[in-house]
């Protein structure tokens, strides 16, 4: 049965680092996939005001590439969401899921080191609370390379245990992750395509798989 796909990401990139050969997967399945980037991404840094136009360019050319349905840009600071009011920015997010009826929702780990990943993994929940009618049956947080295994907190680690096998969706991943061209590292950093496909071999290693993406479930209904 087709379903709909909310992915709720921090900042454009996030979405391809965190889950782009499942969110490919989704839409090889003929699932409707829908987006919504929290943060600009680009507003902390040096000259990042001239730079939020390129980085929604490229969240534009990915959506295409990739056949994303429909996207959604709610513009807050980047690295700043904390300066926000929680209710503010779940309400914004409650918007696009009472519009998008998401089937099954995709966001951040709770502990990531990133301030605005762990903004909106809070915000997602509060969105996606079950008290009002939804069709939400699945939510589930993904790992961020460099953010993720960063926070230093290792009873709050990162615990997947949600494999999906990507083996026939990597190599595009890879070329939407390249679009993003500002956010890929020179190896050894973790945002680097080695780090990248080295974490997807690990993972699928842990599966027996090539190629594989993995998840913390954080609320199932059946």
């Amino acid at each position: 049965m087709k379903k709909k796909i909310l992915i709720i990401a921090a900042h454009p990139d996030d979405e391809i680092i965190g889950c782009g050969g499942t969110l490919l997967k989704h839409i090889f399945n003929k699932d409707d996939v829908f987006v919504v980037y929290a943060s600009d991404g680009e507003s902390s840094r040096i000259n990042g005001k001239s730079k939020i136009s390129k980085r929604k360019k490229q969240a534009i050319e990915v959506a295409k590439n990739a056949k994303i349905k429909k996207f959604y840009f709610l513009n807050y600071p980047d690295n700043q969401m904390d300066k926000i009011n929680l209710l503010k920015i779940s309400k914004s997010i409650q918007t696009i899921v009472d519009k998008v009826e998401p089937d099954i929702v995709y966001t951040h780990h709770y502990n990531d080191l990133n301030i605005d990943h762990k903004i909106t993994f809070e915000a997602t929940m509060v969105a996606c609370r079950p008290v009002r009618k939804k069709n939400i049956t699945e939510i589930y947080s993904f790992e961020i390379l460099s953010s993720s295994e960063w926070h230093g907190r290792s009873c709050l680690n990162f615990k997947p245990n949600v494999f999906v096998n990507i083996n026939d969706f990597f190599q595009k991943k890879i070329s939407l992750m390249k679009i993003y061209n500002n956010e890929v590292m020179h190896s050894p950093h973790p945002r680097s395509i080695r780090s990248i496909t080295s974490k997807a071999a690990s993972r699928g290693s842990e599966v027996n798989v090539l190629y594989a993406e993995a998840f913390e479930l954080i609320r199932i209904i059946k």
